[in-house]
């Protein structure tokens, strides 16, 4: 039996990050994994299965939202900022830290897609971890941009990014644009059918909205998290890869591997960015437990120092 609680940490003195905490059976202190959503994702967004498998071999798992996003606090909602992202999830390694039930020497982070390449960030400084796991990660956001957004379309970008800015001066919210959609006349982050399928896959009302702000679109094109990659080392770092992916970009990722130091591992899924939630949740899922048994042992036995 696994025990899942809602359990809340303050991000600083004006965010409170919330989020569910999974207990796994025996005593402990167990060893633990903390892990967060993806670009304008919740946790609710095909994370829990993943939660439960490692809780369910024995870890303590934290799966959290981003400030502005799902239960957490935060202004504006919808605002997607990696380096903010990244401050507040070490705070959520100090509340591991924190708990009765976890070994606080053997800690490990997973991350998928945008918050893939926080993983490759935090890997890289923060020497608490013990294990890293970078599902489907964001590599380059310059590279990937220059593969997403057509030649012909990013003076348009600017000019939105620019009227943004100004509006902003102004007073104004920062404006927003659809996630996921279809309809080549609305503004979206992301536009193909399997990204359309997973983001409006059903989650609790209230949840979560297909919204985010413009200035994310900005911040994202801005975001290298793969020039930290050989830094990561000497924690362990296993990256699990998508085959077709046209999302994060399987070459970058590939190439971003290479760079990598030991001890590192490449887990290669077929099929798409989401692939690894879904029809290959089982070996992503497999892959990755398997990684942090390895480095961070089980409830009673000791992890890699």
């Amino acid at each position: 039996m696994v025990e899942r609680t809602d359990i809340e940490f303050e991000a600083d003195a004006a965010v409170t990050l919330r989020g569910w905490l999974y207990l796994p059976d025996g005593p402990g202190p167990h060893p633990a994994i903390t892990m967060a959503h993806g670009y304008a994702g919740v946790k609710e967004h095909g994370l829990e299965p993943f939660a439960r498998a490692f809780a369910e071999n024995g870890f303590v798992v934290l799966l959290h939202d981003h400030r502005g996003f799902g239960a957490s606090d935060g202004v504006p909602r919808q605002d997607v900022d990696p380096w903010r992202q990244i401050a507040d999830w070490r705070r959520a390694i100090s509340y591991l830290e924190s708990r009765p039930e976890v070994d606080p020497g053997r800690i490990g982070l997973w991350g998928t897609s945008y918050a893939g390449g926080h993983a490759l960030v935090l890997g890289a400084t923060d020497r608490r971890l013990r294990a890293v796991v970078a599902q489907v990660p964001t590599i380059s956001g310059y590279e990937q941009g220059l593969r997403r957004i057509a030649p012909e379309a990013v003076a348009a970008l600017e000019g939105a990014f620019d009227e943004d800015e100004r509006a902003q001066l102004r007073g104004e919210a920062p404006r927003t644009q659809a996630v996921v959609g279809k309809d080549p006349a609305v503004a979206a982050s992301y536009r193909t059918q399997e990204a359309v399928d997973f983001y409006l896959r059903p989650v609790p009302d209230g949840a979560w909205e297909n919204r985010v702000t413009v200035r994310s679109t900005r911040a994202a094109r801005m975001y290298e998290p793969g020039s930290w990659i050989a830094r990561v080392s000497p924690t362990p770092l296993l990256m699990v890869v998508a085959l077709a992916d046209t999302v994060t970009v399987t070459d970058l990722a590939l190439a971003a591997h290479e760079r990598a130091l030991e001890p590192k591992r490449l887990e290669l899924i077929p099929g798409g960015h989401f692939a690894p939630y879904v029809d290959r949740f089982e070996q992503s899922s497999g892959a990755a437990l398997a990684w942090f048994r390895e480095h961070l042992g089980r409830t009673g036995e000791p992890g890699t120092p």
